[in-house]
């Protein structure tokens, strides 16, 4: 813990809470670094304002000016309000577990707000590009190994036909998916399993590219794999999806996650049950699913502008 600006008892402290992120909050690994940087920014920025590594009891005798002048320090160092409230939470999350553990109540935590950011609603694609996007012969002709492009394919339906996000595309093993199979266990964010399905069209991509692939692996090792052999990068994909965006001309929206968006929207169009979909996304929390209806509506009110003949 050397690289916290605090006395010995708050690092111990941030030892034990950084482990009860990840082992009883079953939060990813990088949700738990991104955390345990929010808090080093903090309390080295509490080092200077109080000139001297802080202790649990000057950390439970915060003011709220403490905390605007925090907040106040990282936008003049270009923090967003985003980036910002993320670094809050984070904050606001090793408050409560000291306070959990009786090591005091950091009230000023609770008297500070920030501003509200607008909600940014997904951006699908329509079902035509999503279609032309996962087709298994969108890159043909293309300068590449064709187990290659079969690969980048498989991935590709996955997203738009299971609404996976890439992390969890790429997360699978051998075992995980079988020829014959119509549903597959997920291991999404916070270490949760989830069902969702998988089309013919999809499984049948899958195959396609298990067959052709150089690598014969074990039932452990990553489904989706490297030139060389290794664990896929994210990377490679989104380079796939941007030239497969340059090629049918859509807009820079067009992302690996918005096909997952396009899987949720597309599929509330069709008269989805929305809690259906939010447990096929895996989301903890229905508010979260219910943005998707924001985006119908949205696809609503441009078909009827572009449709009916008062709008003309």
């Amino acid at each position: 813990m050397s690289d916290f600006a605090a006395s010995s008892e708050v690092s111990a402290e941030i030892g034990r809470w950084l482990g009860y992120l990840g082992a009883e909050r079953r939060m990813s690994q990088n949700t738990v670094e991104c955390y345990r940087r929010d808090v080093a920014q903090f309390l080295g920025f509490l080092a200077e304002h109080l000139s001297g590594a802080p202790t649990l009891k000057q950390i439970a005798k915060l003011t709220p000016a403490d905390i605007r002048a925090f907040m106040a320090f990282r936008r003049s160092q270009g923090t967003g309000n985003r980036s910002l409230m993320r670094a809050l939470a984070g904050i606001r999350s090793f408050a409560r577990f000291l306070e959990r553990k009786g090591k005091g109540k950091v009230a000023a935590l609770g008297a500070v707000r920030t501003a509200k950011l607008p909600r940014s609603l997904p951006k699908p694609l329509s079902t035509h590009a999503a279609l032309q996007i996962t087709a298994a012969d969108s890159r043909e002709g293309e300068a590449r190994a064709p187990w290659i492009l079969a690969r980048d394919a498989a991935v590709l339906a996955l997203l738009y036909g299971s609404g996976l996000r890439l992390s969890e595309a790429l997360g699978l093993k051998r075992r995980d998916i079988r020829p014959d199979t119509d549903a597959l266990v997920v291991l999404g964010k916070g270490n949760k399993t989830r069902m969702v399905p998988v089309l013919p069209q999809v499984a049948k991509a899958i195959a396609d590219y298990v067959a052709i692939c150089p690598f014969k692996s074990s039932p452990d090792a990553p489904m989706f794999v490297g030139e060389r052999g290794g664990p896929l990068s994210p990377r490679v994909v989104q380079f796939a999806m941007a030239r497969l965006r340059g090629a049918f001309g859509l807009p820079d929206s067009a992302t690996p996650h918005a096909l997952r968006h396009s899987f949720a929207t597309h599929l509330l169009a069709r008269g989805g049950d929305l809690r259906s979909i939010q447990e096929l996304l895996g989301h903890a929390s229905l508010s979260t699913t219910q943005i998707y209806t924001a985006v119908d509506t949205e696809h609503l009110l441009e078909v009827y502008a572009s449709a009916h003949p008062r709008a003309r």
